[in-house]
């Protein structure tokens, strides 16, 4: 009998956890094999290998404990790949060559299936003078392209392309071109981009005084503090990016504050690590520990609740042993300080088995008491294992129990700390958790508020064809279970209905007691004014957040999944015209419209000449075929062979941005070039950036995710809902944005996660 609740988890777990071999065949004939495999590959470095193995299998056993994926793919494989999922590289040197190294360096992490952060505020900004060239420097934005470029190339952990995140802080001379980069749709694709907002920032903006944008001690420009956050409150209503990450809150309260200082995060948000810094990560499903669910005695068993966490930290505590590490700087940071981030799932399914209305002060309230609990267990585990196994190698009493979370905890934890010192730096951590969420049963995902209660999932099948299978939250399938058809009651909320403030408030909640970061999206309706979005931001600091990231449809960002907020059911997804999937080539119409770009490659005497023709679909416009021409007659064979094969590829229909991620994804081993600012790694990437403009330009893509949009030349008719971002690993259109990362509910593709 299947362990899974739902067709999508047992398809999760086939495709993202399995154990396979090189050709394919399964070597984990089950889950329960799969949880075998990391129970013992977790206990290898213990004392006593037998006796932990069965206590961690018991832990995994029902998906109570969630590693996260990269443990729960790697564990016990002996592949090459890294089970820490969180990389904060090496200080950026503002020179060539050590621009260079590190971009090598990030190359390793990503290879090995690391997502990795990068803070560029140490590099000098544009147009400042570089000593003993004559030249002025290119600034931070130029580097930036370059790490984008050299993303593409790497597919993380041999599926997934790599995730980064780029900080910059808010006083560095080149913030304002950094708040706006998202605009471009084509530039920085495969960042995240944050802001490092200080505390002397914003108390800048609150009392609207001026503020210095300055450079190793030069200012180069003073503006007023509030205009400045205005333009990242604009860029983010608008592009939903840079987020804000409160920087400055996060070293004070760190509880290694007194040996490293952090300045960026892993991609998602919720891991602030200092240079080489790393970290892993795993999530209590409280939704498997509530009793009675929706009675009246219904309540989060805290022994248990207790004991799984004890658990969970030793496992945890066994990754750092057991893990490879794509540099020897990440291995010896993480051994000397040995940082987990053990977090939570299926929270809003746990409030509303108790009948609690996720946002609401009671929910926060018994949000912070859970939160507390297992930050306590924690520590107190961490503190055993120290007695046992030696405190981490950095550990000082007196300066680490004065850090700003330390304080907060009980006389008994910091006695018992003082006393025998403590294993892990870190302990707690609230990461994404979109993809083992759907594999432990569709729970909800992190601290996040439902996404929707049911929905209706369209499967591409092999020949072409779509499936449909139902999709219900685990907190709604058990409602039915245990109430038959009864309706739901009127506290089920999900994340359309919630107030952003109601999301603020809840964040803040679980912060009290997360000595890392939350990674959490607060869903804004498409609808907020300006005024009201910029409240959440600043409500999110005066209740003592850490950043603060929001979502809000939009024409450039796309729409969530519509759903009906009101009834229990399954709604179909309204999929608007059908991407064209094809077993047979179109035909070519008589004639087609399209356009003709030149490209002028440095070095070469003769420009390219690239027409692109288009067709009408549905009423949407789609590239149909690609003519490339020069007087070089050095390019005449490979361009031939190239036109013939993307037109090829174009009348087969369907989603082909990939075609353009290809390209683009090439390096000439001969070096690439500068073109107008911006580094084009060869010129096979110049025509994939030819081609991406003219998608975008009509209208085929918008941006990262290649979202179909209405052909604003064809005749205008009702489409229905706006259509958002299709996924780039299934082609799907059910992405949403959850805890900061895309997430395909189709697939579980997750962009960062």
């Amino acid at each position: 009998m299947s362990r899974f609740s739902a067709p999508i988890a047992e398809a999760i777990w086939d495709m993202k956890y399995r154990l396979k071999a090189q050709d394919g065949t399964p070597i984990d004939g089950s889950v329960e094999d799969t949880w075998r495999r990391i129970a013992r590959a977790l206990a290898a470095p213990e004392a006593e290998p037998a006796k932990w193995e069965e206590a961690f299998y018991n832990a995994l056993d029902g998906f109570k404990y969630l590693p996260a994926g990269r443990i729960t793919a790697g564990a016990g494989t002996d592949r090459s790949v890294t089970l820490f999922n969180c990389f904060v590289m090496g200080t950026v040197p503002d020179d060539m060559g050590g621009i260079f190294e590190m971009l090598k360096e990030a190359a390793l992490t990503m290879q090995q299936g690391g997502g990795i952060g990068y803070d560029f505020s140490t590099i000098r900004p544009k147009g400042a003078e570089v000593k003993g060239v004559a030249a002025d420097a290119s600034g931070p934005l130029s580097f930036m392209d370059v790490w984008d470029a050299m993303c593409r190339t790497i597919m993380s952990a041999g599926s997934r392309r790599g995730a980064m995140m780029a900080t910059m802080r808010c006083d560095h001379p080149d913030i304002e071109a950094f708040i706006a980069a998202k605009k471009d749709p084509a530039r920085l694709r495969m960042f995240n981009l944050s802001v490092l907002v200080t505390d002397p920032f914003m108390d800048a903006v609150k009392a609207d005084g001026a503020w210095d944008l300055v450079f190793a001690g030069r200012v180069y420009q003073t503006v007023q503090a509030r205009d400045l956050w205005n333009k990242i409150m604009r860029n983010t209503f608008d592009f939903a990016e840079p987020g804000v990450i409160f920087i400055d809150r996060i070293n004070t309260a760190n509880n290694l504050n007194y040996v490293e200082t952090i300045a960026a995060t892993n991609p998602c948000g919720e891991q602030p690590l200092p240079p080489y810094g790393a970290c892993l990560l795993g999530s209590i499903n409280l939704a498997t520990l509530v009793t009675d669910p929706f009675e009246a005695g219904a309540r989060l068993d805290p022994a248990a609740l207790d004991s799984l966490v004890r658990l969970a930290v030793r496992m945890m505590d066994n990754v750092v042993d057991a893990s490879r590490f794509p540099l020897p700087q990440q291995a010896e940071e993480a051994r000397n300080k040995r940082r987990i981030g053990l977090g939570v799932t299926g929270l809003a399914d746990a409030l509303l088995m108790l009948g609690q209305r996720y946002g609401s002060a009671p929910a926060a309230a018994q949000t912070e008491a859970w939160m507390k609990a297992i930050a306590r267990a924690a520590y107190l585990a961490s503190v055993d294992l120290a007695r046992e196994k030696g405190a981490f190698p950095l550990f000082d009493a007196d300066k680490y129990l004065a850090s700003g979370n330390m304080m907060a905890m009980d006389d008994d934890v910091r006695d018992a700390i003082r006393t025998h010192g403590i294993r892990n730096a870190l302990l707690t951590s609230i990461a994404p958790t979109g993809t083992i969420s759907l594999y432990a049963g569709n729970v909800s995902s992190g601290i996040e508020p439902v996404f929707a209660y049911a929905y209706t999932r369209k499967v591409l099948q092999k020949d072409g064809s779509r499936t449909e299978e139902e999709v219900v939250d685990y907190a709604v399938r058990l409602w039915r279970e245990l109430k038959g058809d009864a309706p739901l009651p009127d506290y089920f909320v999900n994340a359309q209905t919630l107030p952003p403030l109601d999301h603020v408030r809840m964040q803040a909640a679980a912060q009290k007691w997360i000595d890392s970061s939350i990674s959490k999206t607060i869903n804004c309706p498409e609808d907020i004014s300006f005024e009201d979005f910029k409240e959440v931001y600043m409500e999110a600091w005066d209740s003592g957040c850490k950043g603060c990231t929001t979502y809000r449809p939009n024409d450039v960002t796309g729409s969530v999944l519509s759903v009906n907020s009101a009834s229990d059911s399954a709604p179909e997804v309204d999929d608007g015209a059908e991407v064209v999937y094809l077993t047979e080539p179109l035909d070519r119409p008589a004639s087609l419209e399209g356009a003709t770009y030149k490209v002028k490659w440095p070095g070469s005497e003769h420009a390219l000449y690239i027409t692109i023709n288009d067709i009408i679909i549905s009423n949407h416009r789609r590239p149909f075929e690609v003519f490339i021409n020069s007087k070089n007659m050095e390019h005449f064979a490979w361009t031939v062979a190239l036109t013939r094969m993307i037109s090829a590829v174009f009348r087969r229909g369907g989603d082909v941005s990939f075609v353009v991620e290809e390209l683009k994804a090439v390096f000439d081993p001969r070096g690439g070039a500068w073109v107008e600012g911006r580094y084009i790694p060869s010129i096979l990437a110049a025509i994939g950036g030819v081609i991406e403009r003219h998608l975008v330009a009509i209208g085929f893509i918008a941006g990262e995710g290649m979202g179909l949009k209405s052909d604003p030349q064809a005749e205008i008719v009702s489409m229905g809902a706006l259509r958002g971002k299709s996924c780039s690993s299934c082609g799907s259109y059910e992405l949403r944005m959850v805890e900061g990362c895309m997430t395909c509910a189709d697939c579980g593709f997750s962009k960062c996660g």
